[in-house]
């Protein structure tokens, strides 16, 4: 063996503990890399079942939200059918009335004794 044939040798032993050194490295990365996918593959699959009840949940709400305008829209038109009545009750029996109230009261005046206050006729009887 020559000089050159032991250079050789202890380069390649060098170079077969740095590969070691090297490997260890990347074998730990594998594992971490496995497990990370792993995570991913159990995150997703928690998820898919997470976003069909979400679906689910939203098409409910969206059916709830249709009932709701459909009683807000005959809330108004009960709404808008009872003022029609006020307006219609008040022209047909407010005006009578107010004549009525303003035809005592000038009966009430009339009948009334001119030169006496209620309280002197009160103080009479």
């Amino acid at each position: 063996m020559s000089g050159g044939d032991i250079a050789g040798l202890i380069a390649a032993a060098v170079f077969a503990v740095l590969v070691g050194f090297i490997a260890v490295p990347l074998l730990k990365l594998g594992r971490v890399l496995d497990s990370t996918r792993d995570a991913i593959k159990e995150a997703s699959d928690g998820i898919t079942p997470i976003l069909e009840e979400t679906a689910t949940t939203i098409q409910e709400t969206n059916k709830q939200l249709a009932r709701v305008d459909t009683i807000t829209r005959n809330v108004a038109d009960v709404t808008g059918n009872v003022s029609a009545l006020v307006a219609l009750f008040a022209a047909t029996v407010g005006g009578p009335l107010i004549k009525l109230a303003g035809f005592s009261a000038a009966v009430r005046a009339a009948l009334r004794v001119p030169g006496t206050s209620r309280r002197s006729r009160r103080e009479a009887d």
